[in-house]
């Protein structure tokens, strides 16, 4: 074969290979995309179905990500069984993580300014599609709940919009980051743990929590007892944990507590206020953390804190009812400094990989949370093993 014909087929093959890099249509090196996706999506009140939908087609800017695993939160369960967002039918799922399997030609970093490439772990956090002067460089302007979650999304004509699936698409507008250094269950909790790291940092704007701080913490599910992490990681170790579970309290120790209060054991809240002072060597709190989602919780959390103590109220992601306070005795003479807590911000999300590092380094034991994992097909059970509380997390894994 003559010269210049030879060099005329190489131009061509790599021309097309160029072209096929180009836009982004490789796989990893897990296996071939399939021509369908399959997405649990909530249809009814306490019904979830399997829905095959056709894989969609990546724009330039964005990602197709192969679901690893995602966990179930409190409000997927109150979703799953009242709608009160009106979202039905949608597909949940908002503390999920995966493999990017394809990319679109302009994505090139994640949020942070990591570089992105296919086979990399991610997780997202905030869409800020309709708000885009929000960037990593002004990550305190809002929380999430002023901006969109994959997970809660109302369904539209791509319907991969909720991480209870084998795939998702990541919108062009999304927030992403490469978390490739963390195992499947650590990038599963980086959601939870993300709400955690914004209340400390509420907490710490009041000046009260500080090294020796003695710290109460209400409420030992997860979340309280991520939040005892969050505190141990940060030096803080005089903690007292307060639940009505003994699984859970034990488990509050191997997190950081130093002492625990089962609140079934006493009768009325002053008998409940006095052993958490006890529990503290005769002290009353200088801080509080409120992570249940009872309002009865957060009128007793007042009696456990000293004059000028503070309080952090972080349990209710949706309306729990009212509480009832004596605004006189409960703030006004003890002066209480008291700030609320809702999910977190982009930059807390940034800085949650840091503190799971930094908790496996000092041997909490994060991946313990997660108690339970079922399959995709079984999420009805999922949720149902989530709602009667026989576990901690619960998570879907995909195999």
């Amino acid at each position: 074969m003559e010269q210049n014909k030879i060099e005329e087929i190489v131009k061509k093959v790599l021309g097309e290979l160029g072209a096929n890099a180009a836009t982004s249509s490789s796989s990893s090196h897990t296996g071939a995309i399939p021509d369908k996706a399959h997405v649990a999506m909530l249809t009814g009140i306490e019904k979830m179905e399997i829905k095959e939908f056709p894989m969609p087609k990546v724009g330039d800017d964005d990602i197709l990500v192969k679901v690893e695993g995602c966990g179930i939160c409190g409000t997927d369960a109150h979703e799953y069984r009242k709608d009160p967002f009106s979202l039905i039918p949608v597909a949940l799922g908002h503390e999920g993580t995966g493999e990017i399997v394809k990319m679109g030609k302009n994505v090139k970093q994640d949020s942070a300014g990591k570089p992105l490439k296919l086979g990399d772990k991610v997780v997202t956090c905030m869409i800020f599609k309709d708000n885009p002067a929000i960037t990593m460089f002004d990550l305190n302007k809002q929380n999430v709940g002023g901006a969109d979650v994959y997970g809660l999304l109302p369904d539209d004509d791509v319907h991969l919009n909720g991480w209870f699936s084998d795939y998702i698409l990541i919108r062009g507008g999304s927030t992403v980051f490469n978390v490739s250094d963390l195992d499947l269950y650590s990038r599963v909790l980086i959601e939870p743990c993300a709400v955690l790291v914004h209340a400390v940092e509420r907490a710490k704007t009041t000046g009260i929590l500080r090294f020796n701080s003695r710290v109460v913490v209400q409420g030992c599910g997860p979340i309280g007892l991520i939040c005892i992490a969050v505190l141990r990681t940060l030096g803080i170790e005089n903690i007292v944990a307060v639940d009505g579970e003994e699984k859970r309290l034990a488990f509050a120790k191997e997190m950081g507590a130093g002492a625990t209060v089962n609140f079934k054991e006493h009768k009325g809240i002053e008998a409940l206020a006095g052993a958490v002072k006890n529990a503290f060597g005769g002290y009353e709190a200088d801080f509080a953390f409120q992570c249940t989602g009872s309002p009865a919780a957060h009128s007793n959390i007042y009696k456990f804190i000293r004059n000028g103590g503070g309080l952090c109220e972080l349990g209710f992601f949706i309306n729990g009812g009212d509480a009832t306070i004596n605004p006189h005795f409960d703030l006004c003479a003890k002066e209480i400094t008291l700030v609320g807590s809702w999910v977190y911000t982009l930059r807390d999300y940034a800085t949650t990989f840091d503190f799971i590092k930094r908790a496996k380094a000092i041997g909490l034991p994060l991946n313990k949370l997660v108690t339970h994992a079922f399959p995709l097909e079984e999420i009805d059970e999922a949720f149902k093993t989530n709602i009667r509380m026989e576990g901690l997390k619960i998570a879907v894994i995909n195999k």
